[in-house]
This record gives structure tokens, C-alpha cells and sequence, in this order.
């Protein structure tokens, strides 16, 4: 923070402006609360002035302001009646909203603003940026757009990262996927989709520090992860969570997610979602088959140097642990 006090600010600010869209009354005071977000984050992702950032950084501006004058006129229209019907100024405030987290169909911007910026800051637009608008649309639910959403969300987001050799590009398709799985959690309720992003923001820290602590930025460089079979291994299990594969934490929220679409009988819409999440499922397999068939040539020695190590065992060992608490209080 001392070191670097530009970056402390805007971070106060982006927190801010999040907490000013929660908690206006008023559909100005939360498009007030989102542009200044939208402000703090810009610099926050173009710190290294790189030409690759300054890229991303434009494309996500840009989007962004265009998300937020739809968003406007929405709500403009919506507050001095100027032929528009309700329902249709609610539509294009959900639409503009979507366009900010991401979400099928107007997801094109979101892989390629990620490939360009650093972890942290694919960390930061993949978790905490989708806060606000996710809270706004749960205020006026559309479910003929939501559901329409869901279906290409989960679609786009398990086909786009097949071919991907990008990890970043590969959790930004996956990022899309799971927004299907929370958009469908919300039709529920919202202590669902509450409890679905907490648990994917955790997944997601896993998976990035190991992704940062060890430079990863293309699946080629899974050949040359550090001599460790631990560090292997924590990464197959964050990447087995993150997939939603049982017994790990990653399951849980596509557990209850599924038992209640099963209860409202949304049978058509909950195989096409399961369908495509074995699809993604490829993808994430991927990203470790490469470093698992070198097992053979690790080192028998073991580094004194262990503390990034030592952090993701803990970080896994809490993944595993979790669900097994849950399910013994369940039960």
C-alpha cells in the first residue's frame, strides 16, 4: 500500500462504488455506484503499462460505457415515462447488466479483456465486478431472458474454452459457464446464488494462486510446473472443485442448485446445463493431463523452499475439508 498508493486508492473506490450499487434506493444512485467502479478498475488493470493491458483496459472501458448509456436511457426512460412500457425498460436493464458481468450473448469482450490483464486482476473481474450487477438483477427478475441466458451462457461458456490453449481465456470461458449456473441459482433464490458465488469466489482464489505462484499462463507451461508432486496435485484437485465434481466443495453449490430445479421442474433446462458442465469438464482435464504424464522425472528430493507449497496445501486441504463439515452437519 505504501509502496504503491494509486493501487490502494482505486481498490477503496472500486469497494465503494460495489457497495453504493447494493444499497441505493434509487436506479441513479446504483448507475452512480457503477460507474465509479467502473473508474477505480480501469487503472487497477493498466498499472504495468503494458501494450497488452492498455488493450484490455480500452476494450473493457469501452464495453463498460456502452453497458452503462443502455443502462441510462433505461432508467431515464423507466423514470419520465417516454413511450416505453415497463417490462421493456426493465429488459434493457438487465440486458445492460448482463453486458457488464459477461454473460451470453454479450460475453465477446470478457476473454479477450482477461487475456491481456495479470491474475490479480482476472481475479478481481471475475469475481468481485459481477457483484453489483448480480445484485441489481436479482431486484427485477426477467425469467424469459434469464432463462434464455442460462442456456447460452452454460453452452458458450463449455464450447468456447475446448480449443483454448490460453489459461486465461480457459477461465474466462469458465467464469461464463459458471455465471449460467448462478443466473439459474437466482431463479431460486437469493440466498442460493449468495452462497454459489461465495464458494466460486474461494474456488477461483485457489486456482489463481497456484496459477500465479507458479508464472502459468499458457497450458504448454503445465510441462514445467515445479518439481513437486504436491503442487501437482493441489492444482488437479482446485481444478476437480472447480469443475463441480464430488466430494469437493465445488459440488456442493450444483448439488442444491440441481435438487431445487429437480423441485420446480425445470427438467429441460437442468439436463442442458449438466450436459454442457461435462463438457467444461474436458477442458479443465486438460490443463493437467500434460503435467501428470511427466510424474515419472520428478526429482526424489524435496526443496527447503516450501512456503508456496505449504499455502496451496492449506488452501486445498480446506476445499476437501469443507464439504465433508457440511455434510456431517447435514446429516
Amino acid at each position: 500500500m505504501l509502496i504503491n498508493p494509486s493501487s490502494f486508492v482505486f481498490s477503496t473506490t472500486l469497494v465503494l462504488g460495489t457497495m453504493i450499487s447494493i444499497s441505493s434506493s434509487s436506479w441513479l444512485g446504483m448507475w452512480m455506484g457503477l460507474e465509479m467502479n467502473l473508474l477505480s478498475f480501469v487503472p487497477l488493470i493498466n498499472k504495468g503499462k503494458s501494450p497488452y493491458e492498455t488493450e484490455s483496459a480500452m476494450k473493457y472501458f469501452l464495453v463498460q460505457a456502452m453497458a452503462s448509456i443502455l443502462f441510462l436511457i433505461a432508467v431515464l426512460s423507466n423514470e419520465v415515462y417516454i413511450n416505453m412500457t415497463e417490462n421493456t425498460s426493465y429488459y434493457l436493464i438487465s440486458s445492460a447488466l448482463l453486458m457488464k458481468m459477461g454473460a451470453a450473448p454479450f460475453h465477446f469482450w470478457f476473454p479477450g479483456v482477461m487475456e491481456g490483464i495479470d491474475w490479480m486482476g482476472c481475479f478481481i473481474l471475475m469475481t468481485w465486478q459481477k457483484l453489483a450487477p448480480f445484485v441489481l438483477i436479482s431486484y427485477k427478475m426477467m425469467n424469459n431472458l434469464i432463462m434464455s441466458v442460462i442456456f447460452m451462457s452454460t453452452l458458450i461458456g463449455s464450447v468456447g474454452g475446448l480449443n483454448q490453449n490460453s489459461m486465461r481465456k480457459i477461465m474466462a470461458y469458465s467464469s461464463i459457464s459458471h455465471l449460467g449456473w448462478m443466473l439459474s441459482a437466482m431463479m431460486i433464490s437469493n440466498n442460493l446464488w449468495t452462497t454459489y458465488f461465495i464458494i466460486y469466489s474461494l474456488l477461483n482464489m485457489a486456482v489463481i494462486y497456484l496459477f500465479y505462484s507458479q508464472s502459468m499462463y499458457q497450458l504448454s507451461q503445465s510441462y514445467f510446473i515445479k518439481n513437486n508432486p504436491l503442487m501437482k496435485f493441489s492444482m488437479m484437485i482446485s481444478m476437480l472443485s472447480l469443475a463441480g465434481l464430488p466430494p469437493f466443495l465445488g459440488f456442493l453449490p450444483k448439488w442444491l442448485v440441481i435438487q431445487n430445479l429437480v423441485s420446480q421442474s425445470y427438467f429441460i433446462m437442468l439436463t442442458f446445463m449438466v450436459m454442457t458442465t461435462l463438457m467444461t469438464l474436458y477442458f479443465y482435464m486438460r490443463v493437467m493431463f500434460s503435467a501428470f504424464m511427466f510424474m515419472s522425472q520428478e526429482s526424489k528430493w524435496m526443496s527447503t523452499k516450501t512456503s508456496n507449497e505449504f499455502i496451496s496445501m492449506i488452501l486445498i486441504l480446506s476445499i476437501i475439508g469443507i464439504p465433508i463439515t457440511t455434510w456431517m452437519m447435514i446429516y
